[in-house]
């Protein structure tokens, strides 16, 4: 398990890297106007069109696992609850929501 990334709701993609760019990140890579991911080499943002957020209209913290079906067969026997799996171009992906009430993605890249 490591910190994934953090997503954030983008409106304006263009507008947004402008702004994270100018606070030192560099973008690693854009998919047209959906998401774009800069990095200062050790933390990752991720900017999400409306569709590409998992929970719409709120910064996500994302965890990347090894074995995503196991993490929430655990993480629901913590108490917590998941939406089914999705499966996107890069990974396979659920939102849990923990027993506090907060969302977090879990992620399993695919190959």
């Amino acid at each position: 398990m490591r910190i994934g990334h953090l997503i954030v709701p983008a409106s304006d993609l263009d507008a947004q890297i402008d702004f994270y760019t100018t606070l030192g990140l560099a973008v690693r890579f854009r998919d047209g106007d959906r998401y774009a991911a800069l990095t200062d080499g050790a933390v990752t943002i991720g900017l999400a069109d409306a569709a590409q957020q998992p929970v719409a209209g709120r910064v996500l913290l994302s965890v990347e696992v090894d074995d995503l079906d196991a993490c929430l067969a655990r993480s629901v026997a913590a108490g917590a609850t998941a939406t089914p799996v999705v499966v996107g171009p890069h990974e396979r992906r659920a939102v849990v929501v923990d027993p506090g009430g907060n969302s977090v993605v879990l992620y399993e890249r695919l190959a």
